[in-house]
């Protein structure tokens, strides 16, 4: 039976470019490789988990695919045992944003423009994209889509060796703001609403005024950049 994906990891895979190399950090059951490689889109890949038991199930679903010859699998801390420019598109999906940006950092081989960088935090995606406007990413695409109620979003980056120009909310909404897609709108009014609560618990607490101070003015350049 052909791979089939949830409409998290179908997002991810939609960022893949056609005929590019993958390489899945993180991939537990190497669903998303095996689901490129099968219908085509990559000819080879890398699935890399830090785990041995995760990289046994993506081992699994390999030989059940069989897709053997398609795809490596490799024990690997992030991109660490990963040899450089061993992809075109690396993957790294399903888990935390300050985590994804320390996996990042780790790696200097990301920094060509050649390669693209998709990341899908599943927290703290500020995290995620404020490492790519410091380290000299360029962010090309976000989407956002909701399944079971939550929402995930998904962004692509290359290296172009330029900063960008953070505004207080840039890194919360990014690409986002100036969407008018549904999905996008809704997980930009409920990371509004979380740094709301976040500030308002701040000030009543009477704590910390400096960030008080801060989400202050990210919630009003979002308000901005939302309703601009």
């Amino acid at each position: 039976m052909p791979i089939q994906l949830d409409p998290r990891l179908s997002l991810v895979a939609s960022f893949v470019r056609q005929g590019s190399v993958l390489a899945d950090i993180g991939t537990d059951h190497a669903y998303l490789p095996a689901y490129l490689v099968e219908t085509g889109r990559c000819p080879r890949a890398v699935a890399s988990d830090l785990r041995p038991g995760p990289l046994e199930n993506a081992k699994e679903t390999v030989m059940q695919a069989g897709l053997a010859d398609s795809i490596d699998t490799v024990l690997s801390d992030g991109l660490d045992a990963l040899p450089a420019l061993c992809a075109d598109d690396v993957v790294l999906a399903g888990m935390g944003g300050i985590l994804i940006a320390e996996l990042l950092s780790r790696a200097a081989w990301l920094k060509t423009p050649a390669v693209r960088i998709i990341a899908q935090p599943m927290s703290h995606a500020e995290d995620v994209r404020f490492w790519f406007y410091e380290n000299g990413f360029t962010i090309d695409r976000e989407a956002c889509v909701f399944d079971k109620h939550r929402g995930y979003v998904a962004l692509a980056a290359h290296y172009s060796g330029e900063k960008t120009v953070i505004t207080p909310a840039l890194p919360y909404g990014g690409l986002l703001f100036g969407q008018r897609d549904p999905a996008a709108l809704r997980f930009l009014e409920r990371q509004k609403a979380r740094l709301q609560k976040r500030r308002d618990a701040l000030l009543k607490a009477g704590s910390d005024p400096a960030e008080a101070q801060r989400l202050t003015a990210v919630l009003e350049d979002f308000e901005r950049r939302m309703y601009p």
